[in-house]
Order: C-alpha cells, then sequence, then structure tokens
C-alpha cells in the first residue's frame, strides 16, 4: 500500500469516527438541457473539472439532438453493425436489464412516439432536432438489440433514447471517476437525478430534499442515504405538443401514460437501477408498484393528483 493510500484510508478513519471532516467543493453548471450539480468531498477544482468533463463527454454520446452522436448514429444505421464507445455500450446494457426487469414497462425504443406527439426539439435550442429513419417504429425489437464488443447492431427499425437512464447512469459513472481521481465522498446530481458515494459531508449520511410536484418551493420530504442513489420521475415537467402530452410512455400503445400518479420516487443502488424501475409508477396501479419496489432491493414514494402521497413499506428506512 503507497502513502497516497495510507493517509485516504487514515482520513476515512476520522471521518467514521467523527473527528475530522474534510472540505466540500461543489460546481453548478447546465448539462443535458437543464442544470447540474457535482460536489466533492475532500478534493479540489480539478476533480471537479474533470467529473464534468466526463459527464460532458457522455452527454456528447449520448444525446438524440445530434446527427454525431453514438445514439443517433445507431438509430440511422438502419440494421448495420456501428462501432461506439464503451460507455455507450454500458448504456445499451443497462437499457436492456431495465427492460427486462421491469417486464417491458421501461422502453428505450419508443422515440418515434415521442417525436410523432411532438418531443422533436431541443428544449434549449430549437433549432437542434431529433431526426428518425423512415423505418423507425414504437416500439421496436429490444430483445435483437446486440453488442458484440464496441460494435453494436440494432434491427432495421428499431431505434433508441437515452432519456432519464441517461441522466442516472451518468451520476454513477461521474461519481466513479471522482473517487478514483481521490475524492473521499461526491454526489452528482443532474435534473434531478442524484447519486452519492463515498464518505458524506458530516461523515454519516447525505440528506436530500424531495421537491413537491405541486409548488418546486417547496419540499414534501427529506430523506438520509449513505450511498447509492435517488431518482425522481414526473409528469408534470416538460409538456409539448398541441395536446400538452408527456414524455412517460406506456409500452403498450407508445402514448402518454395515463395515470394518477403525479411524480415518483426511487431510492435504489445506483441511479440506472433507480432510473430503470422509476417509469413502472406510471403504467401500474400505485399500490402495486409501491409493493413490487422492496422486491427489487429498492423503495419509493408516489404522489397522486389530488396530492395524496403513498410510500413503499421501506420508505422509513431513509427518513
Amino acid at each position: 500500500m503507497n502513502e497516497r493510500n495510507i493517509a485516504r484510508d487514515a482520513v476515512r478513519a476520522a471521518i467514521a469516527q467523527g473527528t475530522a471532516l474534510p472540505a466540500t467543493a461543489s460546481d453548478r453548471r447546465e448539462i443535458m438541457g437543464g442544470w447540474g450539480t457535482i460536489t466533492v468531498v475532500g478534493a479540489g477544482a480539478h476533480v471537479i473539472d474533470e467529473a464534468w468533463a466526463l459527464a460532458y463527454e457522455l452527454e456528447r454520446l449520448w444525446t438524440r439532438f445530434d446527427s454525431s452522436s453514438d445514439i443517433q448514429r445507431l438509430n440511422w444505421a438502419e440494421g448495420r453493425p456501428t462501432e461506439v464507445n464503451v460507455l455507450t455500450v454500458r448504456l445499451i446494457d443497462e437499457l436492456k436489464k431495465a427492460h427486462a426487469r421491469s417486464n417491458g414497462d421501461f422502453n428505450p425504443t419508443l422515440l418515434p412516439a415521442l417525436v410523432d406527439l411532438g418531443y422533436a426539439a431541443s428544449v434549449v435550442d430549437q433549432k437542434r432536432v431529433t431526426t428518425l429513419p423512415e423505418s423507425a417504429r414504437a416500439p421496436g425489437n429490444v430483445a435483437g438489440i446486440v453488442a458484440n464488443g464496441t460494435t453494436v447492431t440494432m434491427p432495421r427499425g428499431t431505434t433508441i433514447d437515452a432519456g432519464g437512464m441517461g441522466k442516472g447512469l451518468a451520476g454513477d459513472l461521474v461519481c466513479a471517476r471522482a473517487l478514483q481521481l481521490g475524492a473521499f465522498g461526491v454526489m452528482a446530481e443532474f435534473l434531478g437525478d442524484i447519486v452519492v458515494a463515498g464518505a458524506a459531508p458530516d461523515g454519516v449520511a447525505w440528506r436530500l430534499g424531495i421537491e413537491d410536484p405541486f409548488d418546486n418551493q417547496k419540499e414534501l420530504a427529506q430523506v438520509r442515504i449513505s450511498r447509492g442513489a435517488i431518482v425522481t420521475s414526473s409528469q408534470r415537467k416538460r409538456r409539448f405538443g398541441p395536446a400538452g402530452a408527456h414524455h412517460l410512455l406506456s409500452s403498450v400503445d407508445a402514448a402518454s401514460a395515463q395515470t394518477p400518479v403525479q411524480t415518483a420516487t426511487v431510492i435504489a443502488g445506483t441511479g440506472a437501477h433507480a432510473e430503470g424501475l422509476s417509469k413502472s409508477a406510471f403504467v401500474r396501479e400505485p399500490e402495486a408498484f409501491l409493493e413490487w419496489l422492496p422486491t427489487q432491493s429498492a423503495t419509493g414514494m408516489v404522489v397522486l393528483e389530488d396530492g395524496d402521497i403513498r410510500t413503499s413499506a421501506n420508505w422509513e428506512t431513509y427518513r
């Protein structure tokens, strides 16, 4: 073990005993059509800068608003094998896992329907528009998407969208990178998806607020997590098209899901896992969803249109 590792272990031991709390640094920037924040414990600006560099690289690879991104090159491949970044292979693996784990509730191949409903242009730059080949259909063939090393082949007509999974997985990867660079702890928040790892600023746990869907100036609750992720999906944001459709689509008819659930918050071991589970809240009965979450090593809360708040049986673990 080298001197640097010995020193880091000594500081971690002090944090655990409550005898020393390292400084924190935080930086908020625009990303993914919104805002994000990266906070590091026991590290400086260079770690934050490198963490942000990775976040922007992931956005470049996974955006559907740029024809040169990995996602759009795959969407226009028309069945041809396409070479992509290894991080995009990781994304595709997580998309497929989420589809299987949710029994199809989470479906990354509904992009053509999303575009048809009116969500083709970027919310921050209307000149950046998603284009798809005429063959594109929703839903596509998730099982037919195959990765061989860094070569990915998708069936003709199948297209994908990183969507919320892109936010959750980006948080996972950025946190891992910050720890690798020497941070004792890190929080990565992208458009409301929060992933934490390593030591919390107080040496115990990160305290995180959950926004009231009816008043974004208020919090419904606070939770404490020492590691893992908390994500909130909402049908009240990013409405689009003449009918005011929302982006949470049913895999059955590829239309905006009709449900009393306004927001769903999920706590899980990773951002990718939490994102993959949260979509089921909008296509299942609320009680069935909340009973299912603990079987998936997760916990959650839903807010209904009448303001009623319901939680899974293991929710109090995080209060």
